[in-house]
């Protein structure tokens, strides 16, 4: 659901950065005040881990589609809201910078479409659904529900601001229909896979979950937090590093309806602003689409990539590794700059 430049107009790239911005610094300053340092690391491997998963698109049958993880949904409940969305919204940012995924004036509504929807929103339905007794099944139920319901939310914004771009190239009717439509599936599927995630950290450490709710865990049964931070790097890696060699080559939901309502998976770039920024995101990402710059044309690339699969690829693994790492760095960074300013201010209270 990564939106290019081209899908928005200068005015509303920059009103959804000041609003992304804006829920960016309420999520830091509450993060410090309520932060827990055991949950400082998680910051970075979870989003490590949601980076990796995100390479990932997976089939939609009977489309010609595919779509990915978003991970808003799983980082909200291990971290809670306000440090979701700041690790979600670290994710894009690196995606944006270092890998050309999605565009550099879209990044504000990128922002809002993925982490805003899954972190708060999310929150609110996830939160409604298991109340204050969580068991295995009111999770998987929430978990589901949020992760549909919020996609579906994203999707519907998408088309909502490419409206306000004046975008006449995407018919309203059709490209609505066609986003919900096939965003419905990739919820469901997102939530299954999260919940199996999820099941896993219940089973190993009930207490992070209980936690995120306000309910004290139960600490004689739980492996420490060092134990979850070191498997969720481990997967980042590997998955990053390997298993994204197997992802599915249709275009994500996204550029599947553009193409439908368009006949081209883009648009065309259009205005000096857009272009200006095209020329900077092209200097500074060292691996564009998740791989080496190719010096073969680009219809060479493609049929290349067309005789086999998985699509074994050494810029893929070197991407997926090292894109990794700097959003632990970054996320772990902001995590633990936010756990030391609280305990200055505790310091000076004290």
């Amino acid at each position: 659901m990564h939106m290019a430049d081209a899908l928005l107009s200068p005015a509303v790239g920059i009103s959804f950065m000041a609003l992304s911005g804006g829920a960016l610094a309420l999520s830091a300053k509450k993060l410090k005040e309520s932060a827990e340092e055991s949950k400082v690391p998680l910051m970075g491997v979870l989003g490590a881990f949601v980076f990796a998963s995100q390479m990932i698109n997976f089939t939609i049958p009977g489309t010609g589609s595919s779509g990915h993880l978003v991970g808003g949904i799983l980082l909200m409940i291990l971290l809670g809201p306000y440090a979701g969305f700041i690790t979600v919204s670290s994710v894009l940012v690196i995606q944006a910078l270092f890998f050309a995924d999605g565009g550099l004036l879209a990044l504000g509504a990128n922002i809002w479409n993925m982490a805003f929807y899954t972190s708060f929103v999310g929150w609110l339905i996830y939160k409604s659904i298991v109340g204050k007794k969580p068991s295995q099944t009111r999770i998987s139920l929430a978990v589901i529900i949020a992760c549909v319901v919020c996609l579906e939310l994203g999707a519907l914004s998408v088309v909502g601001q490419t409206i306000l771009s004046g975008i006449s190239e995407l018919p309203f009717k059709q490209f609505v229909i066609l986003m919900m439509g096939i965003h419905l599936p990739i919820g469901l599927i997102e939530g299954i896979i999260t919940v199996g995630v999820l099941n896993l950290v219940y089973r190993i450490r009930p207490g992070l979950i209980q936690e995120s709710l306000g309910i004290k865990g139960r600490e004689a049964d739980a492996l420490s937090y060092r134990s979850i931070a070191f498997g969720f790097a481990l997967s980042a890696m590997v998955i990053g590093g390997g298993v994204a060699w197997f992802a599915s080559s249709h275009p994500d939901g996204l550029e599947w309806s553009i193409f439908k309502s368009y006949g081209e998976e883009e648009l065309p770039l259009s205005g000096k602003i857009k272009q200006k920024l095209a020329q900077v995101q092209e200097k500074i990402s060292l691996l564009p689409d998740y791989g080496f710059k190719a010096e073969e044309s680009e219809e060479a690339v493609q049929e290349l990539e067309g005789e086999s699969w998985p699509n074994i690829s050494l810029g893929t693994s070197v991407a997926g590794i090292l894109g990794s790492i700097f959003v632990l760095v970054i996320a772990g960074g902001i995590g633990v700059s936010i756990a030391r300013l609280k305990k200055k201010k505790n310091a000076g209270n004290s």
